[in-house]
């Protein structure tokens, strides 16, 4: 299933003037260099998974045993595997009920507006651990019931009904109902599970037309549209490419070996390009979409944004917390770094594993050294003898879908103990806790284990605002050794820290890899405005579109300065830039970054009714306020703006964001009083926004509250150590209260 369980940390404290697409991160590529045209692979038309199986019979009966080919499937007797018999099911005091009605399947469950309605399933989505249904609602949207059906046996749990969000009460005000934006199929799954997807939405009716070219995940999905080939193959042809948009030959040819010097495997020529992961990355990946019509063969980063490392989707080690769909984890792997696809472990057709268990390891490992109890200290056969057992352990989605990780770690109880990251040997041994596995490795190996992925302290550190993590991010950033997707989240945790450095931007810009220029232009944003021209301005001219928007929208606040040619350039990257938005225009987050760019460039009145467009759409949108209000402080209109906030907490009563925006427009205001009540009640609601505790404790001490002041960054400290403006603060209190400095950056 690739609709992701969107999560409460999605209406949280989004609190900075940010542009809030989705988290822009970037996908490793290989390429010739970062500027010149992109060529465009040979058009084509769609002609459906049926055209392939006249020529391709064993790879066409592969295909119809797979998940990608019942991705999606229109709701028949065959295809719908729930209890539809009068089946009923309680949840968050609503009782739904599953039946047949004219040879259709309906339904009956709150809607919309929270009444009970009959709804008729018109599709099925995914079978295998769960299957979900979809259902029409006005405006050509489908929506995804949060309501799933557990395919698994009996005997593992499973032949019942669920929720996907079981230790909630989503009811239909929720952000995560199943008539909201969050389960949106027209938004969040129909790329993945349908073949040439044509979202189609409309917004100025606010409808969709969207349409595919196959329902599920067909031939095509992976090998471009097909009528080109076809024709070569009716004629046959001479052309050297057969009519295919992309040749998978990555693999043809290559064997593995064992090097006898070191016993590892080595691949028999390295591998040139990353076409095959790309085409897998497409659905495999944890990606925002800014384009329309990717088909295999053209380039991923013009059509989707892939996110990097982040601290709300990966551990501090890089190990999958959130449901990130296997690219960013494998990405992180030696077996990556050495030239192993995605094909070398899976049939791309069936999507079964090439071997049985352990066998598929031993395709290129000798089973003699690793497949034995010397190397995975358990009994052969039992748990903790796969190898994916320690390797590749499993994290649980949507309530029954375990994952592996493929990130192909080393077990690392010792980063547990230090750092509170999971780790395999735990587990399985649930009735033990990390200092005991950690012990039980080193008794084996005499030591602590070691891995490739050694950046688990700095990132944990850089994660909790500490500026000491700058040092050790800078090193990680210019290590060639490092993945790139590595090294490029270490540059944007740089951003986040504050810590620019122009020479490492420079350096990030000209990299051949799409990744590290967009993390040079992240950087580039905590520079100040003025520096960033010198730094960006060729990236205007990037062969990637995500680098070209990107460099566009950090440039914004300056392009009236562009000199020569980087001028028109960055009018038509802005202009892409547009059509990445309108093409979002469905979701609030784009219409708020629609917003934020019209005010970059001084077009207010725009900027608010993209604002306030965005409100109409969701209501509980909490950006869409504070960039609303950030539009009318520049405009010297801050009771305007005090207004705008007071309307967002209406809406949204618990915000801490918007209740440090109300305080920061109180204090210019001169109301002391309502501000430092304002700044309390959102450090009080966001006790985890290290900001909102620094900005409260300087407000203290400038209304003469010193020492309570200081008590604040003190406890703060212990807490968030390395935090610049809290050390620089308090440092600055303890002088003008004659005390001796206590703290600082070392």
């Amino acid at each position: 299933m690739n609709l992701p369980a969107v999560g409460r940390h999605g209406r949280s404290a989004v609190f900075l003037l940010v542009l809030v697409l989705l988290l822009l991160s970037w996908l490793l590529g290989r390429e010739a260099g970062p500027l010149g045209p992109a060529a465009e692979p040979a058009t084509a038309g769609f002609v459906g998974s049926e055209g392939c199986a006249g020529c391709h019979a064993g790879e066409y009966a592969a295909w119809q045993s797979s998940q990608h080919a019942v991705a999606m499937q229109h709701a028949t007797a065959a295809s719908v595997l729930g209890d539809f018999d009068d089946a009923r099911f309680e949840y968050a005091g609503v009782t739904s009920t599953f039946f047949r009605r004219d040879g259709r399947h309906f339904i009956r469950t709150d809607g919309p507006d929270g009444r009970l309605t009959d709804f008729a399933v018109e599709y099925t989505f995914g079978v295998e651990p769960l299957q979900q249904y979809l259902v029409e609602l006005p405006g050509g949207r489908l929506q995804a019931l949060s309501l799933a059906w557990d395919t698994r046996p009996a005997e593992q749990g499973g032949q019942r009904w669920f929720h996907l969000y079981p230790s909630e009460q989503v009811d239909h005000r929720d952000e995560l109902h199943w008539t909201r934006r969050s389960q949106n199929w027209n938004f969040m799954c129909a790329d993945c599970h349908s073949t040439a997807v044509r979202k189609a939405y409309d917004p100025a009716t606010e409808t969709y037309a969207t349409g595919y070219a196959e329902v599920s995940a067909g031939c095509e999905s992976c090998h471009g549209p097909g009528s080109a080939h076809l024709a070569w193959a009716a004629k046959a042809g001479d052309d050297p490419a057969k009519g295919l948009t992309i040749a998978l030959d990555e693999r043809r040819g290559v064997s593995w070996r064992r090097d006898p010097a070191t016993g590892q495997p080595v691949r028999s020529e390295p591998r040139a390009s990353d076409r095959e992961i790309e085409v897998c990355a497409q659905c495999h990946a944890r990606r925002a979409q800014v384009a329309e019509g990717y088909h295999a063969g053209r380039p991923f980063t013009d059509h989707y944004l892939p996110s990097l490392l982040d601290r709300e989707l990966y551990f501090p080690d890089g190990q999958q917390q959130d449901e990130v769909f296997i690219w960013g984890s494998w990405l992180q792997s030696r077996m990556h770094g050495a030239g192993v696809t995605c094909s070398d472990c899976h049939d791309p057709h069936s999507q079964a594993l090439l071997a049985p268990g352990n066998a598929v390891c031993a395709q290129c490992h000798s089973p003699a050294t690793y497949d034995a109890v010397t190397h995975h200290r358990h009994a052969p056969g039992a748990a903790g003898s796969q190898c994916v057992d320690c390797h590749m352990p499993a994290r649980t989605y949507m309530v029954v879908d375990p994952r592996r990780d493929h990130s192909m770690r080393v077990p690392r109880p010792d980063e547990s103990v230090l750092h509170g990251t999971p780790n395999a040997c735990n587990h399985c041994h649930v009735d033990q806790d990390a200092d005991w596995a950690a012990a039980a490795v080193r008794g084996w190996l005499g030591r602590d284990a070691r891995g490739s992925h050694a950046f688990t302290a700095i990132f944990q550190q850089a994660d909790l605002g500490d500026a000491r993590a700058a040092a050790g991010l800078a090193d990680l950033a210019t290590d060639q050794n490092q993945p790139a997707i590595v090294r490029a989240s270490a540059i944007e945790r740089l951003a986040r820290l504050g810590e620019a450095d122009p020479q490492l931007v420079r350096e990030a810009a000209r990299s051949n890899d799409p990744l590290l220029r967009l993390a040079a232009v992240r950087l580039a944003d905590a520079l100040p405005e003025g520096e960033r021209p010198a730094l960006l301005a060729a990236l205007l001219r990037d062969v990637r579109l995500a680098v070209r928007i990107e460099a566009a929208r950090s440039l914004t606040p300056v392009q009236a300065g562009l000199s020569g040619g980087y001028a028109a350039d960055w009018r038509r990257a802005e202009g892409e830039y547009r059509a990445s938005l309108g093409y979002n225009a469905d979701r609030p987050e784009a219409v708020v970054a629609l917003g934020s760019l019209e005010t970059s460039l001084g077009s207010f009145a725009p900027a608010l009714e993209a604002f306030a467009r965005a409100r109409r759409m969701e209501p509980t949108y909490v950006p869409a306020y504070l960039n609303a209000a950030e539009a009318l402080r520049l405009q010297a209109r801050d009771q305007d703006a005090i207004g705008m906030l007071a309307e967002g907490l209406g809406a949204v009563p618990s915000s801490g964001p918007l209740y440090h925006s109300l305080g920061l427009a109180q204090v210019r205001l001169g109301r002391r009083e309502e501000a430092m009540e304002s700044l309390r009640k959102a450090m009080e609601l966001e006790p985890d926004e290290p900001r909102f505790t620094y900005v409260y404790a300087v407000a203290l001490h400038s209304t003469g509250s010193p020492r309570q002041a200081m008590q604040l960054l003190r406890s703060a400290l212990e807490r968030w150590p390395g935090q610049r403006d809290m050390v620089e603060a308090l440092a600055a209190f303890e002088r003008d209260a004659g005390e001796a400095v206590s703290s600082g950056l070392r």
